[in-house]
């Protein structure tokens, strides 16, 4: 029964043709019939609509808007475009690399996007991308030689080459945990996202916390300061900031790739609205690794006194017996506000504290990563003397709390930030220009070394195991980017920093005065 049901419908779908031709007369005279009774149905419509018009019933005029071109256009066939293929889909390939360990020669060195044409596509990075130009600055002038380049090495974990669309890297020394391992991680991600985009180039880089190449070092126009990328720098170094490992994962600590942060942080903050949120200063961290850490702790609640500030201690030995249950960073967006503090130089949870919504009160930094620079205070975040913590910290809540909507302005404009001019695909876009100016930038031809070895998606997540191998898979990109990187924009000139710095500086002193002002009414109420 079932093989006649099929070759019933088999048939019908292959004698649709003739089946067609053999009613074509009787559909065309329904289709006849249809067409006259609809023809006289509009006649009678019109002549309706013209004698309430004609008696004023009824004002035309108001709908003279409606042109006769418009009107057709309800009865025009927008022609329908499908859209485009999504690109191949290349997940790791373990099993030859596990045989033969070479990289898999299958994944594309190069991959033009479909939708060039779509106006979405062609984005402005971006304003914190203007950065990529002060920090390569430096070498504007002289370039940047193969000497210079080696002068670096002294202070660098690895090399990494790119040449003809592959990745190499020669290591020279391990790294703290797995930093080395990650951001090269990273960097095979975005010749992944972007193949066969990206420049040839050679380079230095330096995992460690604090920036080494000091500005007071290479002073005069010809010095040639040694180019070594890092995560950090400050402004009397020449270290190139470069995002950190953590957008990859950091395993040790159990914080999970970049994206799946930011929708865990997403959720979290849907918990609650702000307005709903315990009115205090929220931190939780290893006050250990920094004495201001430590004098922050001074700033804790007491029975003697109330700094408005909530603070915890984060030991990561007990957290990594109990399974890290209580370090989710969705589950720590309950406080209307969020203190931010550096660690021994500037800290990976930064841009985890700034996407919970809550405005952030940033501790008086020393030291700038790659999007901080781009931020402004009272825009979003709260600046706080790192010098007098407490009372800074105590000021910081009792302004906001009495000045809500501003605070809730802030918190919302510094989450937006993170969440949108940060979301994955820029962080990759901020490697990709800073790759392409650096290259630009060289008067040598890259060359691989003797000790490199080829890097690929492979070479690093095969030999991995447990949450490493896990972070590397959920941090893969399997395929191509659908559209060109964002445009990068052009640098600051003078006048435009200038402005930019002086109104950056103008607003924390606005804080400041308004700090003091607040004391010194106290003081003397008492």
């Amino acid at each position: 029964m079932k093989v006649d049901q099929d070759e019933k419908m088999m048939n019908i779908y292959w004698l649709r043709p003739a089946y067609q031709r053999t009613t074509t007369s009787r559909w065309r005279s329904i289709n006849k019939n249809v067409t006259l009774t609809t023809a006289v149905l509009l006649f009678f419509f019109a002549l309706v609509v013209s004698f309430l018009a004609f008696a004023g019933w009824i004002d035309l005029a108001k709908y003279s808007g409606v042109s006769y071109e418009s009107a057709m256009k309800f009865f025009v066939r927008k022609p329908t475009s499908s859209p485009p293929p999504p690109p191949p889909e290349f997940p790791l390939n373990c099993t030859e690399w596990n045989q033969n360990k070479t990289c898999p020669n299958n994944y594309p060195l190069k991959y033009e996007p479909t939708n060039l044409d779509d106006p979405s596509s062609n984005t402005t990075c971006p304003d914190y991308f203007r950065w990529i130009h002060e920090d390569l600055r430096h070498w504007k002038g002289t370039g940047i030689t193969r000497e210079m380049l080696e002068g670096a090495r002294r202070h660098a974990h690895f090399r990494l080459v790119i040449l003809d669309g592959k990745v190499y890297v020669e290591k020279f020394k391990e790294t703290i945990q797995t930093r080395g391992l990650f951001t090269m991680w990273g960097i095979v991600q975005l010749l992944r996202f972007y193949p066969g985009r990206l420049p040839d180039l050679e380079l230095m880089f330096d995992c460690n916390d604090r920036p080494v190449i000091r500005a007071k070092d290479f002073g005069g126009p010809n010095a040639g300061p040694p180019p070594l990328f890092r995560y950090c720098s400050d402004w009397w170094n020449l270290d190139i900031v470069f995002p950190d490992w953590s957008f990859w994962g950091w395993a040790e600590t159990n914080i999970r790739p970049w994206r799946n942060v930011l929708k865990d942080i997403k959720e979290g903050n849907k918990r609650s609205k702000w307005s709903d949120r315990v009115p205090y200063a929220y931190w939780k961290g290893n006050p250990h690794v920094a004495p201001w850490r430590g004098d922050l702790m001074r700033c804790n609640v007491t029975e003697k006194d109330d700094w408005n500030a909530r603070l915890h201690v984060q030991d990561w030995i007990p957290e990594r017996k109990n399974g890290f249950k209580k370090s989710n960073l969705g589950d720590q967006c309950t406080h209307r506000y969020k203190i931010y503090i550096e660690g021994w130089a500037w800290s990976v949870s930064e841009k985890y504290i700034f996407a919970c919504d809550s405005p952030v009160l940033l501790m008086t930094p020393g030291f700038y990563d790659f999007f901080i620079r781009g931020m402004m205070p009272q825009r979003h975040y709260w600046p706080v003397k790192g010098n007098d913590k407490c009372r800074s910290l105590k000021f910081a809540v009792e302004y906001g709390n009495n000045h809500t909507k501003k605070a809730e302005a802030i918190g919302s404009a510094g989450s937006r930030f993170i969440h949108e001019d940060m979301k994955m695909e820029y962080v990759f876009d901020y490697i990709f220009h800073l790759f392409s100016e650096y290259s630009k930038l060289l008067k040598f031809r890259p060359t691989i070394p003797p000790n490199a070895i080829e890097l690929c998606a492979e070479a690093l997540a095969c030999p991995a195991n447990g949450i490493w191998r896990k972070f590397m898979e959920e941090s893969l990109e399997k395929s191509s980017s659908f559209t060109n990187p964002c445009t990068l924009p052009p640098p600051y000139d003078p006048q435009a920093l200038k402005a930019f710095n002086d109104e950056k500086f103008k607003l924390s002193q606005e804080v400041e005065k308004w700090e003091n002002e607040y004391w010194d009414k106290l003081t003397k109420s008492h």
